[in-house]
């Protein structure tokens, strides 16, 4: 397969609704916010979704969820010495970190995509410290308008222990956003394909990953239903390096609330201006 000949720019487009999209630990799991009242979604959440996804498509995934382990590895260094040229390649006294950074590459898509740091512990003989440079880089994603946050005490009704008095006892606290429209974009980079041997199939994966970003993604956080993508926009460059900067690109896409506050996807309106030479592809989410 050949590895990506053109650039690639993409955006998304989805909305939350009475969810949590992403919570902060270090301020008890309420939403992301920043300072001006923006919500967020870190890029290292929405490339766990993705990996998600094309992990359900049954890709191999280098970066697996433990609660969603497909291989029987618990650890990443577990599933590295499980590849058997990788594995030879912990016990090589000159370990070649070229060879080890293409092997990774050709195994998991999730490296060849995203890129991937390998920093293992060991002897002289078996330490591996490898990183890798991937082509898909994933902006953060932030809401087009201020968001509202909502906090709920939870309690329980039950007895944990045995001989404890029955009662209501408060647990802790739930949050979430009441709506929001987020966006977020993302670019395709040709010379790091090259070298990690991404393909245009692998970027056709990514694109089907972004459609269906929340299939089979439902918590007590998030609600089947409450966190959807409404379009994905794929713009494919003519060249190698593009005829546009990313960031030209993604100012084509011009969101505007139409009322103070927007509670569906129908109070906003999306304008999408165009590039001379360039076109984008309008996706729908599933």
């Amino acid at each position: 397969m050949n590895t990506l000949k053109n650039k690639i720019d993409f955006a998304v487009i989805l909305s939350v609704k009475n969810a949590n999209p992403n919570g902060d630990p270090l301020n008890g799991n309420r939403p992301r916010q920043n300072f001006d009242g923006y919500g967020e979604i870190s890029d290292v959440a929405l490339k766990r979704k993705i990996r998600n996804r094309l992990q359900d498509m049954g890709l191999p995934i280098f970066v697996q969820s433990n609660d969603r382990t497909s291989d029987g590895y618990n650890s990443l260094r577990d599933r590295a010495e499980g590849n058997e040229e990788l594995g030879k390649m912990f016990k090589n006294k000159k370990l070649s970190k070229d060879e080890f950074a293409k092997v990774a590459s050709q195994e998991w898509i999730d490296v060849r995509g995203f890129g991937q740091v390998f920093a293992f512990k060991g002897s002289k003989n078996d330490g591996v410290s490898v990183g890798v440079r991937g082509p898909v880089s994933i902006h953060t994603a932030t809401s087009v308008t201020p968001i509202d946050i909502s906090s709920l005490q939870i309690t329980k009704s039950v007895n944990s222990e045995p001989g404890e008095k029955k009662g209501s006892d408060t647990m802790g606290m739930k949050h979430r956003v009441d709506f929001g429209m987020y966006v977020f974009y993302g670019s395709m980079n040709t010379q790091l394909a090259e070298k990690t041997g991404f393909t245009n199939e692998d970027a056709d994966y990514i694109k089907e990953a972004l459609i269906s970003l929340f299939d089979n993604d439902a918590s007590s956080a998030r609600p089947e239903g409450s966190m959807e993508v409404h379009q994905v926009y794929w713009w494919e460059h003519n060249s190698k390096l593009g005829q546009y900067s990313s960031a030209k690109v993604h100012r084509q896409l011009v969101i505007t609330p139409l009322t103070d506050i927007p509670k569906s996807h129908n109070d906003f309106n999306f304008k999408l201006q165009e590039l001379d030479g360039l076109k984008a592809t309008v996706l729908n989410g599933r």
